[in-house]
């Protein structure tokens, strides 16, 4: 019978969150998409941002919390040196745990999304880049420094892997903070209610000769 190590469960458990991650994103697209197809699904989507909004903040500091103890767990405790590409995604997550826990207790989301979301955005890129050197192409400049970007040091499911892990974790952090509404975002939706009024009025009005 294999021999179930703390190193398996907690990696195991990461890529329970990392699929849980990736659904919450395909669904937030999803339901992005279905407000393009009727006014209802608009409101439906304006109530969901809406309620997501208290929480949106809080939760993309938690994910890049998470994020940030399950790296330095595989390097300080495990003993598996990141290679190039993983010190690439830390220099980007690492700072989110400070920023985002300072914009969330503050409650400055504009601020979070204007200024922090070009970090995961980054970091979600070279996620994606690492994790097709991984399963993808194989490519032999994957040998970055004394440890392979392209030898997975592990492959959960076959398919999960480091990059895996922080490539769900910066997508879920852009989505959090892209579906929150700022202040900004309310005045841009006033703006377009008052174009929609504005136009529905001069379609009613008499032409004139």
């Amino acid at each position: 019978m294999a021999t179930v190590t703390s190193f398996s469960v907690i990696t195991t458990g990461y890529a329970v969150l990392a699929l849980i991650a990736d659904a919450m994103v395909l669904l937030v697209v999803m339901g992005f998409l279905l407000t393009r197809t009727s006014a209802a699904s608009r409101e439906q989507w304006t109530r969901f941002r809406d309620g997501m909004t208290p929480f949106a903040l809080h939760l993309a500091w938690v994910v890049a919390m998470l994020a940030t103890l399950g790296s330095l767990y595989l390097s300080q405790i495990a003993g598996d040196y990141p290679c190039e590409f993983c010190w690439f995604q830390r220099i980007c997550m690492y700072p989110l745990t400070l920023l985002l826990g300072i914009a969330a207790f503050r409650g400055d989301l504009q601020i979070a999304k204007r200024y922090f979301i070009t970090l995961p955005v980054v970091g979600a890129i070279l996620a994606i880049y690492h994790y097709q050197l991984e399963h993808v192409t194989n490519e032999p400049h994957g040998n970055c420094g004394p440890i392979s970007c392209s030898a997975p040091l592990f492959n959960i499911f076959g398919f999960i892997s480091v990059p895996f892990f922080s490539m769900a974790a910066f997508l879920l952090i852009i989505t959090l903070l892209l579906v929150a509404r700022s202040h900004s975002d309310d005045e841009d939706d006033s703006i377009d209610a008052d174009d929609a009024d504005s136009t529905a009025v001069d379609t009613t009005l008499p032409a004139t000769a």
